[in-house]
């Protein structure tokens, strides 16, 4: 990128020299982003593992996506909230473990632009953040995946990488025709689909950390899939959960804060209780204003960010129940400033 990105103007100077230690220091000022967790799981609305939980097969899975029209997702409408709501960034699922992807991709059909919606929806939000000034994250689910046959599967990689299916999955590869770096290809393919279709990306976040943590994680090569993505877009960050490696530019664990090592920190948490996508069964038990402004308060007692996360209706809408009480925390920021340590 040869001119500054919007997000970094006020950083310009230090862009000029270095990118990515501009992005890092916007960072650490930005202090609270938005997440949005939307998928297919979204419609059925019992929770965003519920392919997972509840042993559907990838077929019948994926017959959600018939049904996926995203008629109420309006990509202006979220950047103008989150501004409203005093945060400074959004990160959406761009592919979920599901293995869904709201984003324009050539490595499988299984994404928005073959179902009802026709459309490209991180590149819609992509570009409403760029001209607000808000930075752009793409949460992008690494460790695990329910639909590739080449995923970590659960005789090498620990009980949680797949669905326990009984019968097993026929589309999953098993035994010697399991090669996880065919996946891995998948992987550096679509990575690099989203940094060079969208300009510019403020961070890739990667997770499903506990399935290489359960192995031999060097086999996941996560090192040169940093380095790509630091040389397409060199102001682009990049985070896998706690940290993986060491070498990430920045933790974001769930909850609760961790070591960082002398890194920028940032804690995810969400606005329904024990659900990170739109769960109709926990309606009127989300977090009040209140709730919010002690996160947000606990966060900065740790030196760190707050992505807080709300699941979008299954047409594509913000939750009514978190949009007042989110823009009523944005309000006393306008008036108040953050809350101290």
């Amino acid at each position: 990128m040869s001119t500054t990105p919007n997000y970094l103007k006020d950083y310009e100077e230090l862009y000029r020299q270095d990118p990515r230690a501009a992005a890092l220091q916007w960072f650490r000022d930005a202090k609270y982003g938005l997440f949005l967790h939307y998928g297919l799981y979204s419609i059925p609305s019992r929770h965003e593992w519920l392919q997972y939980r509840e042993k559907i097969y990838v077929d019948d899975y994926a017959r959600l996506a018939d049904r996926f029209a995203a008629q109420a997702f309006d990509a202006d409408f979220i950047a103008d909230f989150a501004v409203d709501c005093g945060m400074r960034y959004v990160n959406i699922t761009t592919r979920h473990h599901d293995s869904f992807c709201l984003f324009r991709t050539a490595q499988t059909d299984f994404n928005t632009l073959d179902t009802p919606a026709r459309r490209d929806l991180v590149g819609e939000l992509a570009t409403a953040c760029d001209q607000r000034g808000l930075g752009f994250f793409c949460y992008y689910s690494h460790g695990r995946d329910w639909r590739h046959p080449h995923a970590p599967n659960n005789d090498r990689w620990g009980g949680k990488a797949r669905p326990e299916f009984d019968p097993p999955e026929p589309s999953y590869a098993t035994g010697d025709d399991h090669d996880l770096n065919v996946y891995l290809e998948f992987v550096t393919a679509q990575v690099r689909e989203i940094l060079t279709q969208y300009d510019p990306i403020a961070g890739i976040w990667l997770d499903g950390i506990a399935v290489p943590l359960s192995g031999d994680k060097s086999k996941f090569r996560c090192q040169d899939l940093y380095d790509l993505v630091h040389a397409l877009q060199p102001q682009t960050l990049v985070s896998y959960k706690q940290g993986l490696l060491g070498t990430e530019d920045f933790c974001a664990p769930e909850h609760k804060a961790v070591e960082t090592h002398g890194k920028p920190g940032e804690i995810c948490t969400t606005m329904c209780p024990g659900s990170w996508g739109y769960m109709k069964e926990k309606a009127g038990m989300h977090k009040s204003a209140d709730d919010v402004w002690e996160t947000l308060r606990g966060a900065a007692d740790q030196g760190c960010n707050l992505l807080l996360n709300t699941g979008p209706l299954p047409d594509g809408s913000i939750d009514p129940e978190d949009e007042p009480v989110l823009r009523q925390v944005g309000a006393r920021l306008r008036k108040e400033g953050f809350p101290k340590p």
